[in-house]
């Protein structure tokens, strides 16, 4: 039973595409990536976890200070929440002045408690400012890959845009297959083929773009069935390019599971010339697919 708590405590669920992949077993404590863990949190989780912590430093200082004899000056009846509020203001470096410490012992705890502020303010002004200066590209994936007919041949496209209003140059875009084989030595043995698209560069990418892998004698869907391709293949396309506003280099993925594909379907159109020069396209319609 001890063992069975210790695998749970270390099972981490990594998505891809509709599958999930498991993973138990490993030794990496909690604390021992901290630094990962508030880069990749959700920002509700990351401000919940330092709104927890700092009320955790305070409720331990104000104790400390509570145990004290009269440590600070003007706490009335020595109230244990008074404490907690001269700890919050001392923690933060606030210092109102209507209550002070008076004896070695207050300015000791006062002074371990400064440093502690000190340390975790700029602890968390380098994280806060490290996860809003983090390169992030704002890429709109379609919901499913189609296989249709595209310059008479049958044809993976996946459709994606670019949702800021800002130009990414030198896109690069890299389609991966991810296959499942039996073999002798493994019946479950995944293999990873890239897959060749027509077009895998872009000078400019400021509104959509469609990655095109057509399926020939080359290509490794080629003979597979719709079911075998459900059972036994999953998607993933990196993307990369540079944000000329943020002066960084962008990234951004999407996988894609075998079940994800629609057959013999294509894209809705979304683009709709309505002349003296101008275009209007309809994001409405982008995740939309239609048979052929």
């Amino acid at each position: 039973m001890h063992n069975q708590s210790r695998s749970a405590s270390r099972r981490n669920v990594l998505r891809l595409g509709s599958h999930e992949i498991v993973t138990e077993g490993l030794e990496l404590s909690f604390w021992a990536d901290m630094s990962h863990r508030c880069m990749t949190a959700s920002w509700p989780a990351f401000v919940a976890g330092a709104a927890t912590l700092f009320l955790i430093f305070n409720a331990l200082f104000a104790t400390l200070y509570w145990i004290g004899d009269n440590p600070v000056a003007n706490v009335p009846g020595g109230a244990y929440v008074d404490y907690l509020y001269f700890s919050i203001e001392t923690l933060s470096t606030a210092g109102y002045g209507d209550m002070h410490p008076q004896t070695h012992y207050g300015h000791f705890i006062a002074t371990v408690e400064l440093f502690t502020g000190i340390f975790s303010m700029s602890l968390m002004t380098g994280l806060i400012f490290a996860r809003f200066s983090r390169p992030k590209a704002r890429l709109l994936f379609a919901d499913h890959p189609v296989i249709s007919v595209h310059d008479g041949k049958p044809t993976l496209t996946i459709r994606f845009a670019n949702e800021r209003s800002d130009l990414i140059t030198g896109a690069t875009a890299r389609l991966w297959l991810i296959r499942t084989e039996s073999r002798s030595e493994s019946p479950n043995f995944r293999r990873f083929v890239e897959l060749p698209l027509i077009s895998n560069e872009s000078p400019v990418l400021a509104l959509s773009w469609t990655l095109f892998h057509s399926i020939d004698e080359t290509s490794p869907l080629h003979g597979m069935t719709p079911e075998a391709v459900r059972a036994h293949t999953a998607f993933i396309v990196l993307i990369g390019g540079y944000d000329e506003n943020a002066a960084q280099a962008l990234h951004a993925s999407k996988s894609y599971s075998g079940r994800d594909v629609h057959f013999g379907h294509r894209y809705a159109d979304i683009v709709r010339d309505e002349g003296q020069g101008r275009i209007r396209i309809d994001y409405g319609k982008f995740h939309q697919t239609e048979p052929e």
